[in-house]
């Protein structure tokens, strides 16, 4: 059956029941039918008959004016739900460890907006444990978290650097046991500082003679860079550019192994979103570059 709107469309367009009833494909008696159910609905006569065809009436003109509006915004709609299923629309919301969010993720959204420029963007950024905890509180579709995950959803190695040992003064590893500058750290909630100490106690004899604490990597790599000692800086922190030396904690044979993974986490139900998706895809192609 036809709806009312695109009868009485059709029926102004022909004015002429035979053919109005041809398009439609109903009988006359139907259509006539159809016809005086939608004036009784009306409550208005909307066509005069006559042996010249269908005329209409002022309340048809005015009913024809609203089935075709009302035909267009249909029509209007359908193409806005066929551009959602098409496009990439709707907020992406990101859970990022601090680290991350600060070095690697900004070129990874600078290429999601410029593809996708109708999604919107929401990103939370923190250590590894809140980025968990929001995903469990829905604040998140998808998390980036650092070193070991016990996530028990869908969960996609990115990748894994190399941490670094940072100084200006300090050229081999050899001379940590005999140098008298400070050894600086960041705190963390994950088992980043307790990785690197099980790393200098399978190395090393004794402690680092002296140690600063600091809240924040940036901070660490600032004063490390700056001088005032040494530090541990996973590779992704450093640019190449800064005026120190760098000793990598690892080689060939894993004498020195000291590494950090870097983990895509979220639900099922997340990683079916159009935007997420998306994001994924640009997230892999980044990923790929510092294996």
């Amino acid at each position: 059956m036809s709806n009312e709107e695109l009868i009485i469309k059709v029926l102004a367009e022909e004015g002429n029941m035979r053919k109005a009833a041809e398009r439609l494909f109903l009988s006359q008696p139907a259509l006539s039918q159809r016809l005086q159910t939608i004036e009784k609905d009306w409550g208005q006569q909307l066509f005069i008959r006559s042996q010249k065809g269908l005329s209409p009436t002022p309340a048809g003109e005015l009913v024809i004016q609203y089935a075709n509006e009302t035909i267009q915004r249909k029509e209007e709609v359908f193409e806005v739900l066929h551009t959602l299923t098409s496009k990439v629309h709707g907020t992406l919301k990101i859970a990022c460890a601090t680290i991350i969010g600060q070095n690697w993720l900004p070129k990874v959204l600078k290429d999601f907006v410029t593809l996708y420029p109708e999604a919107k963007i929401q990103l939370i950024t923190g250590w590894s444990s809140e980025i968990v905890r929001a995903l469990y509180d829905g604040e998140a579709h998808i998390g980036i978290v650092r070193g070991h995950t016990d996530w028990k959803g869908p969960k996609l190695h990115l990748f894994k650097d190399t941490l670094y040992l940072v100084d200006k003064e300090i050229r081999s590893l050899e001379e940590l046991l005999q140098t008298e500058r400070p050894f600086i750290q960041f705190k963390s909630d994950s088992t980043y500082y307790e990785e690197i100490q099980q790393w200098w106690q399978k190395h090393f004899a004794s402690n680092p003679k002296r140690q600063i604490t600091v809240d924040q990597i940036e901070t660490c790599k600032q004063m490390a860079v700056n001088g005032i000692g040494y530090a541990i800086l996973p590779s992704i922190t450093l640019t190449g550019t800064e005026d120190v030396h760098m000793m990598p904690l690892t080689n060939d044979e894993e004498e020195l192994e000291l590494t950090r993974d870097t983990w895509l986490i979220g639900y099922e139900s997340a990683f079916q979103l159009r935007q997420v998706e998306a994001f994924v895809d640009i997230v892999k192609k980044h990923a790929t570059l510092l294996r």
